[in-house]
């Protein structure tokens, strides 16, 4: 079975999260610490550590950027019923 490793963020608005993100990339704030002030997760105070888990642990949408795309990347805004998550995959195997 396929696993990785992977941290987020979670906000509610896609605006709030594309403005997150560019603060990411642009080198303004690294994730850990954008998770840390802004994630609604309770992951947030790990940097927005996800940890190791397997394929189908986590909701179908999450899944699929996790086990598909490019490592080391911030992908998103990724909407769930959750609601809007940055994605940054650390680990696959």
């Amino acid at each position: 079975m396929k696993t990785a490793s992977a941290r987020h963020i979670l906000v509610n608005d896609e605006s709030k999260c594309l403005d997150l993100k560019e603060q990411i990339v642009s080198g303004k704030s690294t994730f850990e610490e954008v998770a840390r002030d802004q994630s609604l997760c309770p992951s947030g105070v790990k940097g927005g550590d996800l940890g190791t888990f397997t394929q189908g642990q986590m909701v179908p949408e999450f899944d699929k950027v996790v086990f598909n795309d490019e490592v080391g990347v911030v992908h998103g805004p990724v909407q769930t019923q959750f609601g809007y998550h940055l994605l940054e995959i650390t680990e696959r195997d």
